[in-house]
């Protein structure tokens, strides 16, 4: 690490000669602050040290991620496999397969995604901010397989222009850069990010060559509930769907096709140990939008009919789609969430209760969770206002009174 730590000053030293070789400080400056705790001290006052800056704070949440991506590499070869009726493959193989496949979107969503905040920060003369490192991470896990990389590249550097550099960078947006990239997608490409065709990694070209295995649909169980396509309530009362066996258990491993990270509770549950463990997520927030989800995935129980969507129990409901990787890893972003103690539990609800209600309601978008979300944002700064003011308003009594 000393024989880093004297490259890295050398470096520093040798950009600051110049006044043309100082535009490029941010670049050395990010790789010495990755690396290394930084060196800005402050000159008066009491003040706390404490070893745990903003870089430290995204490196635990990609630590956190990590489960959900070795499971998401894991599943987009198993999905393959057993779409492809030409292959046979080990766990390790389709470990190696999803690996392949999974790699080159990391690898564009940083190279994009880093690409632009060097140009930002070189041209407004300021260090690398750190923000991304975690959104990175998230967009590829919150993307099909099959979407197409220059896909990817063109929503990640929307996303970070319009969604977080036009407010003044990191720590000043108003909106998820993740799921700002997803809606871009979603909204720009359609077909790219819904449908039977991109959840299993190239589940159209084995249709058109006839290597499909028969029954396969390449559709997600939410897919299946949205589409309302069967003669019968697709629910039994034994806990599984009738057409495709998913009991309550085989939902919680989420060995179905969908998102690459989101579709398993387990990966996702370690990650939110070890969020809520080193205090970096918020217990209020997850814990109010997994209450406001199940709320409202029991009122919809009780006039679900003849609704197959609806019949779905409550908290089997919460189990699909992104629902819990919404609750972990998106939720309590800490930009963008509501800030007051009290805010965040109003806040969390919120989302929570729309996350459901837009799958369920509306059939055409069955995953509600990305809108429900990025709405909450917005009202976030709404509910902390009404928090405060509200407070402020009882002292006042509070002194009156007095």
């Amino acid at each position: 690490m000393k024989f880093l730590r004297k490259i890295l000053d050398n470096a520093h030293a040798k950009l600051n000669k110049s006044e043309k070789t100082k535009k490029l400080f941010p670049l050395v400056d990010s790789v010495d602050t990755l690396m290394f705790t930084p060196n800005h001290t402050t000159k008066g006052g009491a003040h706390i040290r404490d070893g745990i800056d903003l870089k430290r704070t995204m490196m635990f949440v990609i630590l956190a991620l990590i489960p959900c991506l070795l499971f998401g590499m894991y599943n987009v070869g198993l999905q393959h496999d057993l779409a492809n009726s030409t292959v046979e493959w080990s766990g390790v193989d389709q470990f190696l397969y999803g690996l392949m496949k999974v790699l080159p979107f990391i690898v564009v969503s940083y190279a994009a995604g880093l690409g632009v905040e060097f140009i930002f920060a070189i041209k407004n003369g300021h260090a690398v901010q750190e923000g991304y490192l975690v959104s990175g991470m998230l967009i590829p896990l919150i993307m099909p397989i099959d979407t197409p990389l220059w896909m990817v590249a063109v929503a990640v550097i929307f996303a970070v222009v319009i969604g977080k550099e036009v407010f003044g960078g990191t720590g000043m947006n108003i909106l998820n850069i993740a799921l700002t990239a997803r809606a871009f997608l979603f909204f720009a490409h359609p077909t790219s990010m819904s449908g039977n065709n991109v959840w299993i990694s190239g589940f159209k070209e084995m249709k058109e060559t006839g290597s499909l295995v028969d029954g396969v649909s390449g559709a997600t169980p939410l897919g299946d509930l949205a589409s309302f396509a069967q003669d019968q309530p697709a629910y039994s009362s034994l806990g599984g769907f009738i057409q495709d066996g998913h009991s309550f258990v085989e939902a919680m491993w989420g060995l179905y096709p969908g998102s690459i990270g989101e579709s398993s509770v387990f990966p996702i549950m370690l990650g939110a140990i070890f969020l809520l463990l080193t205090g970096i997520a918020s217990w209020r927030v997850m814990a109010s939008f997994f209450a406001g989800g199940l709320v409202m995935a029991l009122v919809l129980n009780q006039f679900a009919g003849e609704n197959a969507y609806m019949q779905l129990p409550a908290i089997h409901q919460l189990m699909y789609g992104g629902f819990l990787f919404g609750m972990v890893f998106m939720i309590t972003d800490p930009v963008t969430a509501a800030q007051t103690t009290k805010g965040k539990f109003f806040y969390g609800f919120l989302a929570g209760f729309l996350g459901i209600l837009i799958r369920v309601v509306n059939p055409a978008y069955p995953e509600g969770v990305m809108l429900a979300i990025l709405i909450a944002n917005v009202f976030a700064p709404l509910i902390d206002h009404m928090v405060i003011s509200t407070n402020i308003k009882r002292r006042l009594k509070r002194v009156k009174i007095a």
